[in-house]
């Protein structure tokens, strides 16, 4: 577990996507940097992003397949992966639920 002092705020309404199976939160750090903090429980959906993202992995595991490629990759604990702006990605999620950080821009 990592624990880092932030000064900002947390969104307390969580952000729920796709009837529960997404659920986020947003930190907005001091500089205005903004992040998501969140659950998928088992799925397969399609995200569509607006600014790029950084996926980070915090526990559980996940099969993504990003636009316009063929390829699925699969990412655990500790592992990330990019997601350009006005794109999307699809995501699989089997067995225990896949915990992440979402670093936007």
């Amino acid at each position: 577990m990592i624990t880092t002092t932030l000064a900002g705020s947390v969104a307390t309404q969580a952000s729920v996507y796709f009837d529960g199976k997404c659920i986020s939160h947003t930190v907005t750090l001091a500089d205005g940097t903004r992040k998501s903090v969140g659950v998928i429980l088992p799925a397969s959906l399609t995200f569509n992003t607006g600014a790029p993202e950084i996926m980070e992995t915090v526990s559980g595991q996940a099969t993504i397949k990003l636009a316009g490629s063929a390829e699925w990759a699969t990412y655990g604990p500790g592992e990330r992966f990019d997601v350009p702006g006005n794109s999307s990605f699809e995501i699989k999620v089997e067995g225990e639920p896949y915990h992440y950080i979402c670093h936007f821009g």
